[in-house]
């Protein structure tokens, strides 16, 4: 079984920071989608190095846009 974990906001990457570091304690299969809505350093970057999380496996870029927009990228 592998695990995905889909990072979209700031607050999603603090609060499953203590679920993606337990993983790596269990030895668990498991990989880090972020979808890049905030594509500066300090909106995004910043949260990974400060919580010594591993940069994600896949990154959508989405960047900036309305709703509508940003859902067409991740399609």
């Amino acid at each position: 079984m592998k695990v995905s974990v889909i990072l979209e906001t700031r607050p999603e990457i603090i609060k499953m920071s203590p679920v993606i570091r337990e993983l790596q304690n269990q030895g668990l299969d498991y990989f880090m989608l972020h979808t890049g809505q905030h594509y500066s350093y300090n909106m995004d970057q910043v949260f990974f190095e400060q919580l010594n999380l591993p940069k994600p496996k896949y990154n959508l870029n989405v960047g900036s846009g309305t709703h509508a927009e940003k859902q067409a990228k991740c399609s």
